[in-house]
């Protein structure tokens, strides 16, 4: 009889000891590279379109893991990088890369017309959507995803550059808001992090 107190004593702490490990290593964060953004009120959707003309949603590629660009067609450095850098990400993840959609949204879409556009990002790889929208619309899908763009007048009559926001953002499989890429990150680390979106991290 004196043996129980104990017996249940050692029992008690190794159930907490046990539990707390349980706890502790389901709440542990998923170790990406890039920024975690998970819970952002912002960044939720868009309403723009293809080179088809047909509209297109965050919803559309649901069941996918998603990167969303912002640039424009004649953007000399940043843009084709940026894209440069996806396919690379693409190559690294084999069978999986089947299952992310690169996105790229022009931020110019009085010179980027739905063909230029289209032409644009394929060159880069054929899986990649270009969308665009009017002025107005362009205007809002970056307040809505925080994205700064500005012109600047450039050397000769009517010609223009865009300064604009150069990070990435990744939605999950689930088309929730998850990361922001920083430009110039390399593409083995993002393809891991990729990874570990479509694993349900």
């Amino acid at each position: 009889m004196k043996r129980f107190p104990t017996l249940f004593s050692t029992f008690f702490s190794t159930l907490i000891v046990c539990m707390t490990v349980l706890l502790f290593g389901c709440s542990e964060p998923p170790a990406f590279t890039s920024t975690d953004i998970s819970g952002a009120d912002w960044g939720k959707d868009f309403s723009l379109t293809d080179a088809q003309g047909q509209p297109r949603h965050l919803a559309d590629f649901k069941g996918k893991a998603v990167v969303v660009f912002f640039g424009y067609t004649q953007c000399p450095d940043v843009c084709p990088t940026t894209l440069a850098t996806m396919r690379e990400v693409l190559t690294r993840l084999g069978d999986d890369a089947s299952r992310v959609q690169v996105i790229f949204v022009t931020l110019d879409p009085a010179r980027d017309t739905s063909q230029v556009l289209a032409a644009y990002v394929t060159a880069f790889h054929p899986s990649f959507i270009g969308l665009r929208g009017d002025d107005a619309t362009t205007a809002a899908v970056a307040r809505e995803f925080k994205v700064f763009y500005a012109r600047q007048a450039g050397t000769t009559a009517g010609s223009y550059s865009i300064d604009h926001t150069t990070g990435s953002y990744a939605f999950d499989p689930q088309g929730r808001l998850r990361l922001l890429i920083r430009h110039g990150e390399t593409p083995d680390r993002i393809a891991a992090d990729l990874k570990l979106l479509l694993a349900g991290k």
